[in-house]
């Protein structure tokens, strides 16, 4: 029986940049490569050189396409990887798109930088460019669900469905007699379109999510509460500006949205997409019938349904975005990105924010030091392109359009799953809310845990 050991590389006290490597004596696989993303402290951990040599890691395999588990990916092929990257047949499409979009942020960001003179580099450079990106995705290789796979040799894995997004894997890895768990980002219960989290069997060591590990998203109805918000802004006849990541939570409001208009709750208003790359991934979305929860499969017979309403408008070039500031009255805007961070919404947020007739709806976690997070937390300006912004519209927020389990959602499904780990760490959580979460498995299961702290060595 060979020794292994597994290394905790990110997402240890804080939400972003998962990265777990796993070895033995012949070889080294990543778990995940992500991106870390928040404020500057965080964002220049992309910068550092990576802790373990990427020519030596024979694959990567991937819980899911979020950024912050993917973003890494054409950085750590510019640096040498060429071995191969295993993901769910979902996975494999989305991640193609996302890391296209992401390489020219990146590409963007550089340019500005070098135009603006921000950076205390000469001529900046970006992370990585489309080229890398290009590269990253011709590794992909998909494996399936609920199937043993071998990545490499001796390395088998078993996705299992997470409800987290479309594709949206949890992990049981064996290796080497050992048996080590990745909850990957642990989706919600009955909550609309995929299924809910797939019971996985715990092994040896098991690492464990706790992004909403400290609270509770309320037990509120999800259409009801944005039925209310969406009325309130009908109105006051001005735009709902809906801040909202690309994959996932842009698919979730459409649903919602269609639901609402054919029940005849809301009248059939103006919605812009205002995101190529959410275009492209609601086709994804709908080329997936089969990972669909019941109700899902059942809207998705209906003509504009389930990810579009009678007056929706995906927004591609930049002059379909020009557009919507042309409009007037009631109308939504879904814009990227979901932390206010870049993309189009920077436009809108420039040109809405002072109009008391705007509605700001926060519909997922906003990262402390981003504009999202300064703007919900009711600062009285914000910076958008260099200028102070004042902020008169009206702000909301609704919690439980995450796509992430709370605290009794991850305890409901840690109990519907096998095994007692000997091991358990607690990741991608901010640093309180780990510890906290840690806390509670010891009480609530007589569980090992312990918060996992970056560069953690755990011998299996």
């Amino acid at each position: 029986m060979s020794s292994v050991r597994l290394t905790i590389l990110g997402a240890a006290q804080t939400v972003t940049g998962s990265r777990y490597l796993v070895e033995n004596d012949k070889h080294k696989v990543l778990v995940d490569c992500g991106l870390f993303q928040g404020d500057r402290k965080l964002r220049e951990r992309n910068w550092e050189r990576f802790s373990v040599d990427p020519k030596s890691i024979s694959a990567v395999v991937l819980t899911h396409a979020h950024i912050d588990h993917i973003g890494y990916l054409p950085r750590l092929v510019k640096d040498g990887f060429r071995g191969p990257v295993y993901c769910t047949p979902a996975t494999d499409e989305l991640v193609k798109i996302l890391l296209t979009d992401s390489a020219k942020l990146q590409e963007e960001e550089a340019s500005y930088a070098e135009k603006v003179g921000s950076s205390k580099y000469y001529p900046p450079k970006p992370l990585y460019n489309r080229e890398d990106a290009k590269r990253a995705v011709e590794l992909l290789r998909t494996i399936p669900f609920d199937v043993f796979s071998e990545t490499v040799t001796g390395f088998k894995f078993l996705p299992r469905q997470a409800g987290h997004i479309l594709g949206a894997s949890n992990l049981t890895l064996e290796v080497g007699g050992k048996r080590i768990s990745f909850s990957g980002d642990v989706g919600r219960f009955n909550v609309p379109i995929l299924h809910d989290p797939q019971p996985m069997e715990l092994g040896d060591v098991f690492l464990c999510e706790s992004t909403y590990g400290d609270r509770l998203h309320g037990e509120g109805d999800l259409k009801s509460e944005l039925l209310s918000v969406i009325k309130d802004s009908v109105a006051r006849k001005g735009p709902l500006i809906i801040p909202a990541f690309a994959l996932g939570r842009t698919q979730t409001i459409l649903y919602l949205l269609s639901e609402l208009e054919r029940e005849g709750r809301i009248p059939a208003l103006p919605v812009f997409v205002d995101s190529p790359m959410a275009a492209d991934v609601s086709v994804v979305y709908r080329k997936y019938k089969n990972l669909y929860d019941e109700q899902a499969l059942k809207a998705s017979g209906l003509d504009s349904a389930p990810f579009g309403t009678a007056k929706s408008i995906m927004c591609r070039t930049t002059e379909q975005s020009k557009e919507i500031n042309s409009f007037e009255g009631a109308r939504i805007i879904i814009a990227a990105s979901g932390m206010i961070n870049g993309g189009r919404v920077l436009h809108h947020m420039l040109h809405n924010l002072p109009n008391p007739d705007t509605t700001v709806l926060f519909v997922g976690y906003q990262a402390p030091g981003t504009r999202g997070a300064a703007i919900q937390n009711g600062e009285s300006t914000v910076k958008i392109y260099g200028k102070k912004v004042p902020i008169q519209a009206h702000i909301q927020t609704i919690t439980g359009l995450s796509a992430h389990a709370d605290k009794n959602e991850l305890l409901k499904w840690l109990r519907s799953c096998s095994g007692t780990p000997e091991k358990v760490r607690i990741v991608h959580g901010e640093e309180e809310v780990a510890k906290k979460f840690a806390t509670t498995l010891q009480t609530e299961l007589n569980w090992k845990a312990e918060a996992a702290y970056q560069g953690e060595v755990i011998d299996i």
